[in-house]
């Protein structure tokens, strides 16, 4: 989808920013998507470190059980 992008592509896309959100408001929401991302990044290790032993679930498998096929679209 994102295959024929070029540089002046990004910098169309940062000029149009630029004049919608206006250089005052760029650095508050470069820091907020920032420190969102960071909060992302903590959870996802955090629930990646946590085993299903210590969450006091079990899970179960069964090798026979199928998956149900589902399209992109």
């Amino acid at each position: 989808m994102l295959h024929n992008l070029t540089g002046w592509h990004a910098l169309i896309v940062l000029a149009i920013l630029l004049l919608v959100f206006g250089s005052t408001k760029l650095p508050s929401l470069a820091k907020g998507v920032g420190q969102s991302m960071r909060i992302l990044k903590e959870e996802v290790r955090d629930d990646a470190t946590t085993s299903p032993s210590e969450s006091g679930t079990t899970v179960t498998v069964d090798a026979a059980a199928t998956v149900p096929y589902r399209h992109a679209s």
